[in-house]
């Protein structure tokens, strides 16, 4: 690589961490052609984008970044083999890395990057996948506050009816 395709693959990768919310390291070495072929395939599935770096360029462009400071974990991560996974839903990847461990013992969590939370280990794989999305929280509130509504809804409509009930009770015992 000549420098200037790595001051290029520099740049790309900067501009990817600076505008990615959600991302992903992990460890597919060892995998054989077929499964890389396979996880190239279920990423482009579930919309996470896979990248293979070579882990002195990814430091550089983390470093380049302005908040350089708070990618120090994830640096310290970027040893051995490193598979890059973006995503524009936090759990994505992880969903994807249990339903491929599934039939294949890697990728293996390196590190994952969430609104500005590191999480270090493969450990944490569970709880990453367990994470909502946006439009899941934003349906549960929507949900939450229709509830009360609808209660005050349903106590009107059982209740009119039994006023109206009421009311033509005693309007017969008048009569």
């Amino acid at each position: 690589m000549t420098r200037t395709e790595k001051a290029s693959a520099i740049e790309q990768l900067k501009e990817k961490f600076g505008n990615s919310q959600f991302f992903y390291i992990a460890d597919s070495s060892a995998l054989t052609v077929d499964a890389v072929n396979k996880l190239r395939a279920l990423c482009f599935e579930k919309g996470v984008e896979m990248k293979v770096v070579k882990n002195t360029l990814a430091v550089k462009a983390l470093d380049q970044l302005d908040e350089g400071d708070k990618f120090t974990e994830l640096k310290n991560v970027l040893k051995g083999p490193s598979t890059l996974l973006f995503a524009e839903t936090a759990n994505a990847p992880a969903k994807l890395i249990k339903e491929f461990r599934k039939s294949h013992d890697k990728p293996i969590l390196k590190a994952a990057f969430i609104d500005s939370d590191v999480f270090v280990g493969d450990d944490q794989v569970d709880g990453l996948a367990a994470l909502k999305s946006k439009e899941e929280l934003i349906g549960e509130v929507i949900v939450l506050l229709q509830s009360p509504i609808k209660n005050v809804v349903g106590s009107l409509k059982s209740g009119g009816s039994t006023i109206s009930g009421l009311l033509k009770a005693l309007e017969n015992r008048a009569n």
